[in-house]
């Protein structure tokens, strides 16, 4: 079985370390990942310039850094190793839950693999002030991988862990508004600069990732290509053939 590991983080990730040992246990094993931090690029692909694919051996495992997006990494890991049986992206620095779905790197990774035909799997992980001890999340992930393969037809899957998980629940995406706003403030040179920042309007829904987290659970949510509003379009259908 042949397993390539991508991230957002970049190829001298702790996480991304953590989850190609793991993967070790499954077959060979291959680190594809961009060469500096590319968070919150979700899917982005680079079609301005050339890319470069410099082969960088770590901890053993052969690995190689790309000067592109997530997705950039994994189309060219694809590329270069042929008949690539399971793509995993992360452990992510931060949590992909709810709306950061939408910008995140380590999923765009894992849907850029999808895309491609091959099943791949998003993991993230909370960002705390303590290094994170990643030998906790292995069972874990040695069980997700498990699931993964079992059942077979699972194209993308995001996964999410807590700071301590005491148990996995299959989610879905947690969908909640946002009121959004700028922060200014003043670089040292006098400068003003802004950052953005928001605030949810409703409430955690039961059964969603965000939940899940919440309540100290790895969040399992399969995620798909295909963005069509099938309820919606049905009802505008509907409605325009009435006229």
């Amino acid at each position: 079985m042949r397993i390539l590991v991508s991230n957002d983080d970049g190829v001298y990730s702790p996480g991304i370390h953590a989850l190609a040992r793991v993967a070790q246990g499954y077959g060979d094993v291959r680190l594809v990942a961009p060469d500096v931090e590319q968070s919150a690029m979700g899917h982005a692909i680079t079609v301005r310039r050339p890319l470069h694919y410099h082969r960088t051996p770590i901890e053993g495992i052969e690995a190689y850094r790309v000067d592109g997006t997530p997705a950039d990494a994994v189309a060219l890991g694809t590329h270069h190793w042929d008949k690539v049986d399971l793509v995993v992206s992360g452990i992510n620095l931060g949590l992909n839950i709810g709306h950061n779905i939408w910008h995140s790197g380590t999923v765009g990774a894992a849907k850029q693999a999808a895309f491609l035909g091959i099943p791949a799997i998003a993991f993230s992980g909370p960002v705390d002030e303590d290094p994170i001890d990643y030998a906790v999340y292995e069972p874990y992930i040695r069980e997700v991988i498990d699931l993964m393969l079992d059942i077979g037809d699972l194209p993308l899957l995001n996964v999410n862990f807590p700071i301590a998980p005491k148990g996995m629940r299959w989610t879905r995406q947690s969908v909640r508004h946002y009121d959004g706003y700028l922060i200014p403030g003043e670089d040292p040179k006098g400068r003003t600069h802004y950052w953005f920042s928001e605030e949810p309007r409703e409430q955690v829904e039961e059964g969603t990732d965000r939940w899940a987290i919440e309540q100290g659970f790895v969040s399992l949510n399969p995620i798909r290509l295909d963005l069509t509003d099938d309820l919606r379009l049905e009802r505008a259908l509907r409605k325009t053939q009435r006229h």
